[in-house]
This record gives C-alpha cells, structure tokens and sequence, in this order.
C-alpha cells in the first residue's frame, strides 16, 4: 500500500475538553517519509513535537506528549482518525495546548480528513510486522498483541459493577474505521466527575462532548450511537495510542478493560520489541529497523550517527553532530588524531588529512541532514556529487574539524544540495558543494 497524505490543507475550530481553551487545528500536506508532526504555532519558533510513545508524559483520561517546553494534550483522537484513515504524512498545527474534543469522538476529525481529500504518495508504506506476542497487565486490565497480517483490535469494556460489559471485533481498515469506530464518542462514570476536576480535568466538558453514565442510566445529549457505543470508542483510543508506535501496525490486540495507561504500555513494549530489530554497532541486518532520534534532538552522539549512517571503521568521519538547526543546518566535528590509520602514509614526518577523507566528512554530514529533513527516515545516505571543491588550509593531528552543513536544494524529499565548509580554529579548511540521496534497500540491492 503506498503512502498517503491530504491534498490540501483543512481546519477545525473548537474547545479543549481538559484546558477549556478554544483551539485552532489545522491539517496539512506533507511529503514522503514525514510521518504526523504536531507543530504549536503559538509558542515562539512554532516547535515540532513527533507523537512517540518516549514522548509521553500524562495518561490520566487522555494522552500527553511532551518534548523540552512543548506539550500536547489528548492527541489520542486526531492520531486514532489519521490512523485509521491510514494516513502517514501530515503537518497537525494547533494554537493551544489541547487538541479540540468535538463531540468526543474521532468522526469530526474523519470529516475533516475526507474533507483534505487524501492522495496517494509514490513511496510504500512500511509496517512493523510483530513476530511474537507481546502482554501487559495493569491490575484487572490486559492487553496482549499476537502477530497477525493486518491490524485487528478484540476488546472487552467493562466498569467495576458489570453493568455496562461490552465486547466487539474487528478488522480495522479505512473504511470499517469510518463507520464503525470512528462516531464512537468518549464516555465517563459520574462519580468520577469530582474527583477529575479536582485534578485540573474536564475543565471543557459537557454532554456536548462526552457521555456520562450513572448508575445503570446512560446521560447523553443524543441517542446512543450503537448499542455497544463504549467498547468502540474503547477500540478508537487504542487505535490512537499505538500510533505512537511511530509505524503502522501488523498484529491482533487483545484488549480487557483498556485505558491509556495500559495502552500506552503497550505501545512501549511495542517499541521496545521494533528496536530489537536493529541492535548493537554492526551492519544492519536486511529488514531490520533501526532507532531513530526524537524529531526535535539538538545534537547526536556517536551511537545515535552510527544508526544514521551505514558507514563503519575506519570509515566514520563524524564523531559528534554538536548542533542541528531545524531541519536544514548543523554542525558536526571530526576529532583528527595521529592514530588515523591514513597518517602512515600521507605523509611519513609530515602528516596531513587526506583532502578527500575531508570530502566525505562533510558528504557524510550531509548525509545526516538529509536524513534530518525527512524526520529521521531509516534509509542510508549516499554521497552523489561534488562542486566547487576548495582546500585552502591543511588539516593535521590534534585539529578538530568543524564541519557546517546547510541544505540549500530538496527534490522529491530524496535527493537534496548542500553547501558543506569545514573549519579549523574558526579558519575556513575547505569547503564544497555537495548532492546526496537516500535509498531504498531494493535500490541499493
């Protein structure tokens, strides 16, 4: 199945269920490999924030992300309706801290969704295809997912007195999404209504946006939209949760009285089950997936650029990236020691770094950028072309090169230009203007 995204940008107005705040959301565009980023036009810079479950900070009735000062609350519905409207690339802009609760289900987001008229995109989807089961338990709730070709979700809902006990099966596809779960709005019992605003809780809410059940009686503003409303919209929140997984998902989950804490368990061990597929400072095994940086990282040590880069020793030409400016710029060091194995021979009693080798730290640099630009995509970069090639200075044992790389040139989100300078004491070194790529592994095959 191919990557999907919106055809153009699309917005929805209305109040946070837990701040009270009245919220802008907008929905737009993005290229191949961008996955969901939330980006708060609000705060000065407009700050990203990836939906990833390393990212969660509160769990109580609503999922929380959080990275440095930027935070989103209940994210839980706008990623349940991309989800399972199987959209992978989109930018979300919000003015607030909370994403608007609507009627308390994911339908006004579906709306909204169809409304942006989703298009193919030319690159596949990738899946996390689970190879073996994986359980959580959390008091008298479980959730266990067991390997499956597809996303399939059987969920028990109950409350402690047994009287609202549901339970629903399904496959989750677009189109059974749509209809089926997505109108499934978000539900509370009414002695615990107190208590959530002592918290700081439902400071929006309302029979507007949720329903409300007291005893055996059920408070809505409208008729119940299926018999089995709560064990639906139960099934919407874990399609949300596993979202932040960060992929698309193949497997059976198996749910007994969910909630987000337990979700989001889930989805860590999830996580931590796809990072074993790339471990350790070796080659990558064909297939494997491998960690990628959280999308507003400022710097990356050596563990983090031998994750991005296929290169291995003595090949390795970037020891640290110490900044990164957004998606186009960073900074990066090489640290030139006289135990360089190339020092032997260039020159005996006067050594100096190859000019070439300073060619591909700064191809590698760039590397790393256009890695960056597509939000950590783990695919290798390969150095295309150089231009414009100068060394203007030697560069000797005990220098540390500090290479300054910006992308000036994109195309396709595949193949980018950048114009890479290596300095020495704040003194030009060299400098050059360099094409890149990032491949497939059937390319490179």
């Amino acid at each position: 199945m191919k990557q999907r995204t919106l055809s153009r940008s699309v917005t929805i107005k209305g109040s946070a269920l837990h701040t009270g705040e009245a919220v802008t959301l907008t929905l737009k565009p993005a290229p191949v490999n961008h996955g969901v980023v939330f980006k708060r036009v609000d705060l000065s810079g407009s700050p990203e924030i990836q939906p990833r479950v390393d990212h969660i900070t509160d769990l109580v009735r609503a999922t929380t992300i959080q990275s440095g000062h930027v935070k989103i609350h209940t994210v839980e519905h706008v990623l349940s309706a991309l989800s399972g409207c199987s959209i992978d690339n989109v930018v979300v802009e919000m003015n607030a801290s909370e994403a608007p609760i609507m009627d308390g289900s994911a339908r006004p987001f579906v709306n909204l969704i169809i409304e942006g008229e989703p298009v193919e995109q030319e690159k596949e989807r990738e899946y996390f295809t689970l190879d073996a089961p994986v359980s959580v338990t959390r008091g008298n709730s479980s959730i266990i997912a067991i390997p499956h070709d597809g996303l399939k979700v059987s969920c028990t809902s109950a409350d402690d007195r047994g009287i609202h006990t549901q339970h629903l099966s399904l496959s989750i596809d677009p189109d059974t999404y749509v209809s089926q779960i997505a109108p499934a709005r978000t539900f509370t019992i009414y002695e615990d209504i107190e208590e959530l605003l002592k918290l700081g809780k439902i400071r929006g809410g309302s029979l507007d946006c949720a329903v409300v059940i007291k005893g055996d009686k059920v408070m809505s503003k409208e008729p119940l939209r299926f018999k089995d409303e709560f064990v639906r919209h139960k099934i919407l929140d874990i399609v949300g949760d596993i979202s932040l997984l960060g992929m698309p998902l193949k497997a059976h989950i198996v749910a007994t009285r969910p909630g987000h804490a337990i979700n989001a368990e889930l989805t860590k061990a999830l996580f931590d089950r796809l990072q074993e597929h790339r471990k350790g400072g070796g080659a990558r095994r064909k297939g494997a997936l491998r960690p990628t940086p959280a999308i507003d990282v400022k710097s990356l040590d050596i563990r983090s650029i031998l994750d991005i880069l296929p290169h291995r020793y003595p090949f390795v030409m970037i020891d640290r990236v110490v900044e990164i400016k957004g998606t186009e710029e960073l900074v990066a060091i090489k640290n030139v020691t006289f135990n360089e194995p190339y020092f032997n021979g260039h020159f005996p009693g006067n050594p100096v770094m190859p000019g070439v080798l300073q060619l591909e730290a700064m191809a590698q640099a760039a590397g790393i950028l256009i890695v960056r630009w597509n939000n950590w995509v783990p695919k290798p970069a390969f150095f295309m072309s150089a231009d414009k090639v100068k060394f203007r200075k030697p560069v000797r044992p005990g220098d540390q090169l500090e290479i300054h790389a910006k992308l000036t040139k994109v195309r396709s989100g595949k193949i980018a230009v950048a114009e890479v300078t290596c300095k020495v004491d704040g003194q030009v070194v060299s400098s050059a203007d360099l094409m890149i790529t990032i491949l497939d592994e059937a390319e490179m095959d």
